[in-house]
């Protein structure tokens, strides 16, 4: 009913830049919170940054500065602007959604997840 699918990923060299998108389809009456998580080999998952349907955000202290996350809510989608990108920023960066189907009900989705690779 419900479907978050991020886009963008891919392999890219130290210093350099790359732009997630994550949109929602489906049935739905709003969208909450939105974030991004990644996942590196052999660790868990941990939040990169959040935001609320007014903009308000926050980051992770390892990409405070170089990652930006914003939103559109008339197009239901999060963005993750990744700059100065690290090797240690290597992982598969996930969308969430915490999303309404209706005024008192919701539901925390996930995307498939799109790799990130920082390397030389």
């Amino acid at each position: 009913q419900v479907q978050l699918v991020e886009s963008g990923g891919g392999l890219v060299q130290p210093v350099g830049s790359l732009r997630l998108s994550c949109a929602a389809s489906g049935t739905f009456f709003s969208i909450n919170a939105m974030g991004w998580y990644r996942q590196a080999p052999g660790k868990e998952r941990e939040v990169v940054a959040a935001i609320t349907p007014g903009g308000s955000a926050n980051y992770a202290d390892s990409v405070k500065g170089r990652f930006t996350i914003s939103r559109d809510n008339a197009k239901n989608m999060v963005y993750l602007q990744m700059n100065n990108l690290k090797p240690e920023d290597t992982a598969v960066y996930y969308c969430n959604a915490d999303i309404h189907s209706v005024a008192l009900f919701s539901r925390n989705y996930w995307g498939q997840g799109t790799q990130v690779t920082v390397s030389s």
